[in-house]
């Protein structure tokens, strides 16, 4: 599959004179999944990373918890995976009474309702809190440090996850809940427990990627952007914080129920 490491190249023509001027451009593919051979889902993406965001968006909608629960193989001549999952998994998945909308972080792409009441209420977390405001800012610091499309292209999301002070697992893409699923997809590929990390994000906390890190167990999520309304209420009954602004001199902290 496509590595996707550079920006890529485009010509333009110029506003004025009639020549060519080149321009970078974010790279966009699409990226299918099959479950058990039944079209599951198309992702808009940069196009790198694709095995970690196929296992992590499959964490995502409850259908693995670790990577023993899937097998996943790459289609060898177009860019997709077939995913096989135990079948009674899928069950409780289709009919966990979420329905499909048009979410606020992925554009035309179906997907399902993060309602607060499909997801398990968990007690709030006491132990596994965001680190202070000087912290935040080093972490992210590190993490738009790390940021070569960004700096080459702009026009790109990035994640990571936190264990205390240390980034891991850091993913680029287009869209910023693809990232999310790329890094929650590196730590199980990798068998690391993502019960009690932290989630930095570069774009606004929707109740989609609340609920995808509410499902991996994630402790808190901070964004120098705000999160949405329905993004706290998931995480209130989550037991994880939010913290929006994170990098500025007063983030905003909303803590769990």
């Amino acid at each position: 599959m496509p590595s996707g490491t550079e920006p890529s190249e485009v010509s333009r023509p110029a506003k004025r004179g009639g020549t060519l001027r080149t321009m970078a451009a974010v790279d966009e593919v699409p990226v299918w999944l099959e479950i058990n051979r039944c079209p599951a889902v198309t992702w808009m993406c940069t196009p790198d990373l694709l095995e970690e965001l196929a296992i992590g968006w499959l964490a995502g909608e409850g259908y693995v918890n670790q990577l023993e629960d899937v097998h996943l193989r790459p289609c060898a001549t177009d860019l997709g995976f077939w995913a096989e999952v135990d079948p009674e998994r899928v069950q409780e998945v289709e009919h966990s009474g979420r329905r499909a909308v048009l979410a606020s972080g992925c554009g035309a792409v179906s997907t399902f309702l993060a309602d607060p009441e499909t997801l398990p209420r968990r007690p709030a977390t006491t132990h596994h809190g965001p680190p202070d405001q000087p912290t935040l800012r080093a972490l992210f610091k590190t993490l738009f440090g790390r940021g070569i499309r960004y700096r080459e292209a702009g026009g790109i999301h990035a994640a990571a996850l936190v264990d205390g002070s240390d980034l891991h697992f850091h993913a680029e893409d287009i869209g910023r809940h693809n990232a999310v699923d790329k890094v929650v997809g590196a730590a199980i590929l990798a068998r690391q427990s993502l019960d009690a990390k932290g989630l930095l994000v570069t774009g606004r906390i929707s109740a989609e990627l609340a609920a995808k890190a509410a499902r991996a167990g994630m402790a808190w999520v901070a964004t120098p952007s705000i999160p949405s309304t329905l993004a706290v209420d998931i995480a209130r009954r989550s037991g994880m914080w939010l913290v929006g602004r994170a990098v500025s001199g007063d983030p905003h902290r909303h803590a769990p129920s």
